[in-house]
């Protein structure tokens, strides 16, 4: 006959300086020895296929046994160390790992190919060139033909059919044909370089959204990495709550922070979605609808020196400048167009009894129009050609300059937070982590350090993109996206 023995005697022996955990394991281990005596004694008084007795002390065990096992459970770290979701991927990350990679350069061309405003500014192009060949052309002749009849009023004078014809042929001012030429190419060299101005603007925006879609990407893995490890911290907090060894606020404080990580997962997924849908908008629906790129916030970057960007390579210049001289070029135009040309014609008519024959030349006198009007504003328009120019000039440089700073302020800011802040927030948690196993801390000490360091690792990821962002920028102010050949 066995002697019953009470778990929570033999728990009482154990010594008042272990702490509540090595309690817990303690009490678990006598409650599984007291269940492998009961079903021993329980086997021997009662054979198969006859009733057996109340097991109430037996069942009375059990739930002790399982809180031992989640208090020893509960000695694993409760948050794992950032890249373990690597270790275990998940269904998600294999079916990311399935849609088309595509690259940087891929993705930019797609987007030259078929961007809907790039290929109207090209058109206009073929505009300005077709406005060359305008400009260019000669005036045409005149011919004029008349026919009428001629009544005799006086006594010998022939009555009959009278014909006539002429020849007129418009002789411009070569100082304003040359200036309406002159314009005209100007024109159209501003327009190849709007062209280069539009190139250069729409790669370094596909190259900044890329950016931001890898960004947004990184930040719904970290959102997915949070609400797991919330979840695991819940259910240990729940399992204490249950037992009695933690307050009901724990469990209401993890509930929150639950609901606030998947609020931020499905947020983190729409911004992804979104600054994918805007590539695909760039490339006019030419690219895959989910797709990867193959580009990182990580990306290394060669910090130049500010002697190596000059601003007034930016095709925008360029541009300006064709407008300026077109701007010069309308306003000599204006000033020779006060005498526009001369006008040669040669006519003959026929009577009934005379052949006339005559040859011309009119010509415009400028006495009462002395085109002051035209003049004037082919002026003003050269003036603001100019103050425009100057002021862009002006403007790029100071923009070089801002974003220069801001590219040094990402780059100290990055290295700060890898190198400082990230390593103090880690270790911060792994000492709330450690606390909390021996009973320390609670869990809200250990919330509030995972909290810190997803606050801190965001921000890494924002200085990150905001690193690449001011090299884009950089980039841009010094035109390097202008050339298709040099993606």
């Amino acid at each position: 006959m066995h002697a019953m023995v009470n778990p929570t005697v033999l728990a009482g022996m154990a010594p008042a300086r272990f702490p509540s955990c090595s309690r817990k394991v303690l009490q678990g281990a006598i409650c599984s020895l007291l269940v492998g005596w009961g079903a021993g004694a329980s086997a021997q008084a009662h054979p198969p296929g006859k009733p057996q007795a109340s097991q109430a002390p037996l069942t009375q065990a059990a739930p002790a046994a399982a809180e031992a096992a989640e208090a020893a459970a509960s000695r694993t770290p409760i948050v794992p160390k950032a890249g373990s979701a690597a270790e275990a991927p998940s269904v998600a990350s294999a079916a990311a790992q399935r849609l088309p990679q595509l690259s940087l350069n891929e993705v930019v061309r797609a987007v030259l190919d078929h961007n809907p405003d790039l290929r109207a500014v090209e058109q206009s192009r073929t505009t300005a060139r077709a406005g060359v060949v305008s400009a260019s052309a000669l005036p045409n002749p005149k011919l004029e033909w008349n026919q009428g009849r001629n009544s005799a009023r006086v006594p010998g004078a022939a009555a009959g059919t009278v014909q006539g014809w002429a020849v007129a042929l418009p002789i411009e001012n070569p100082a304003v044909r040359g200036a309406r030429v002159e314009a005209a190419r100007a024109g159209e060299q501003g327009s190849v370089h709007f062209v280069a101005t539009t190139r250069n603007a729409l790669v370094a925006q596909v190259r900044l959204r890329a950016y931001e879609m890898v960004l947004r990407e990184a930040e719904v893995e970290a959102a997915k990495e949070a609400v797991r490890l919330l979840e695991q911290a819940h259910e240990r907090v729940r399992v204490r709550v249950d037992s009695g060894e933690a307050a009901r606020y724990e469990i209401i404080k993890a509930d929150a922070e639950i609901i606030q990580a998947r609020q931020q997962e499905q947020t983190a997924r729409l911004r992804a979605e979104q600054a994918q849908l805007a590539l695909g908008r760039l490339a006019a629906g030419q690219l895959p609808v989910r797709f990867r790129l193959d580009v990182s916030l990580e990306d290394p970057l060669r910090i130049e020196d500010m002697g190596e960007i000059d601003p007034m390579e930016h095709p925008e210049l360029r541009q300006l400048k064709a407008e300026v001289e077109r701007a010069q070029a309308r306003l000599d135009g204006a000033k020779a167009s006060r005498w526009p040309g001369v006008e040669l014609r040669y006519g003959q008519t026929r009577e009934p009894d005379v052949r006339l024959n005559t040859v011309g030349v009119s010509i415009q006198i400028p006495l009462l129009d002395q085109h002051r009007g035209p003049i004037d504003e082919a002026a003003s328009e050269l003036e603001r050609a100019r103050l425009q120019l100057e002021g862009r000039q002006i403007e790029l440089r100071q923009q070089t300059l801002q974003a220069w700073k801001e590219l040094e302020m990402a780059r100290l800011r990055t290295q700060a937070l890898s190198q400082g802040s990230v390593r103090e927030a880690e270790s911060a948690l792994r000492v709330a982590e450690a606390a909390y196993r021996f009973g320390e801390r609670g869990i809200l000490d250990v919330l509030d350090a995972q909290r810190v360091l997803r606050s801190i690792r965001a921000d890494l990821l924002d200085a990150r993109y905001q690193l690449q962002a001011a090299r884009i920028q950089l980039e841009y102010l010094a035109g390097r996206y202008d050339d298709p050949s040099a993606l």
